[in-house]
């Protein structure tokens, strides 16, 4: 072997075996006993890994850390491992996080690979504050991801989110793995995933039980891959709201994949608010999905109005190129499928295909589909039957 190609050899081996920085927040001062505020040593810990030359690791060992809201901000100079092998609690009074937007931010980070660990916000009160109607703080975040790109989050739980669980806004190249998420069903507001103005998102392996949406994918969104995912109980997974606001930026290329609906109150949804605002959601795939005993297994509703004070004009949404594919299962509503588009800009172009779904009742009802102002056509075997 040449001389020059011996060293280059060396030199690559002594690159690939340079350690990297290591920083563990206990020895900057942080303590898991559940009780200390672990705040300002966190912060520290951060500082000195987004400091560093070389590739960083923060790591947070076996414990309970008590934080209150922390902002994780870059851009760092090297890649970041944020490696949990402890717990994140909030503090017991939840005026302290919830009076934040967020709980715990990455603002501004790129190329982070946050590893295990559980980060539990303690919902409990502050969900029941929002529903006796109490003076209550508007509720954080669990973790968010804001302007950050080349983000991996593997082996995570997230437990009782005061809201969102895992938010993620702005962002690009963004890979959720193997989450697992949890909250009660009566939770109000606590989505798993909330992901906006993103693009290159993908959440694949995970589970998340909930209070409301499973994952939610709201305008400015594109390019999304979501695979594997065990949803219930929760709302489903769904596109929207969206149509709620002037110059509202679209949705478009979205694939859920491969996954199992449990007792969800919807199952893979499109929703948009009755107002003239136009949009659009377009080219989106739903297919090899699992229901079980789910309400509105597939629906698409333009007149979405949760809270009964209702706009009563037509969506400017448009709704186009969906197809909806191998979906088999039980439905806990008649209506199995339901495509509600707008009467000034009907949904087109959308697509079922091999699709079974019957209705779980007493009567032994025969499922059904109910249609307004929507274009489409079938391929395969389809039931209940179509009314596109």
């Amino acid at each position: 072997m040449p001389k020059s190609a011996i060293l280059l050899c060396s030199l690559l081996i002594v690159i690939q075996l340079s350690p990297s920085a290591a920083y563990n927040v206990v020895s900057f001062g942080a303590r898991g006993d559940g009780r200390t505020d672990s705040t300002a040593a966190f912060l520290r810990t951060w500082k000195a890994a987004c400091s560093s030359v070389k590739p960083a690791s923060v790591s947070v060992p076996r414990g309970k850390y008590l934080l209150k809201s922390i902002w994780f901000v870059g851009p760092c100079r090297s890649r970041i491992v944020f490696e949990m092998s402890g717990t994140i609690v909030a503090p017991d009074n939840y005026n302290v996080i919830g009076n934040s937007e967020f709980w715990i931010l990455f603002y501004k980070v790129s190329r982070l690979t946050v590893v295990g660990g559980t980060v539990d916000a303690k919902g409990h009160a502050f969900w029941s504050c929002r529903q006796r109607n109490g003076r209550c703080p508007g509720g954080a975040r669990s973790i968010t991801f804001q302007w950050c790109s080349n983000v991996v989050m593997r082996g995570l739980t997230s437990l009782n989110s005061q809201t969102i669980h895992i938010a993620i806004n702005h962002s690009n190249n963004i890979k959720i793995q193997n989450v697992k998420i949890t909250a009660p069903s009566g939770s109000p507001n606590t989505d798993g995933i909330h992901i906006q103005s993103s693009r290159g998102v993908t959440v694949t392996g995970s589970t998340i039980r909930t209070g409301d949406d499973c994952i939610s994918i709201g305008p400015g969104s594109m390019n999304l891959w979501i695979e594997k995912i065990g949803c219930g109980p929760g709302h489903g997974i769904s596109i929207g709201s969206l149509g709620n606001s002037a110059n509202e930026e679209g949705v478009q290329n979205v694939t859920v994949t491969n996954s199992v609906f449990t007792k969800t109150q919807n199952g893979v949804r499109v929703k948009a608010w009755a107002r003239p605002y136009g949009s659009y959601a377009r080219n989106l795939v739903f297919r090899n999905l699992i229901m079980r005993n789910v309400g509105n297994p597939i629906i698409i509703d333009q007149k979405y109005c949760p809270d009964n004070s209702c706009p009563h004009e037509s969506s400017g949404l448009r709704v186009s190129q969906v197809l909806y594919k191998n979906i088999k299962g039980t439905s806990s509503t008649q209506a199995a499928m339901t495509f509600v588009c707008s009467s000034s800009r009907p949904c087109y172009g959308i697509k079922l295909q091999d699709i079974k779904l019957t209705y779980v009742n007493t009567l032994r009802r025969p499922a059904v589909a109910y249609c307004e102002h929507a274009d489409g056509y079938t391929t395969g075997s389809v039931s209940p039957r179509s009314c596109l």
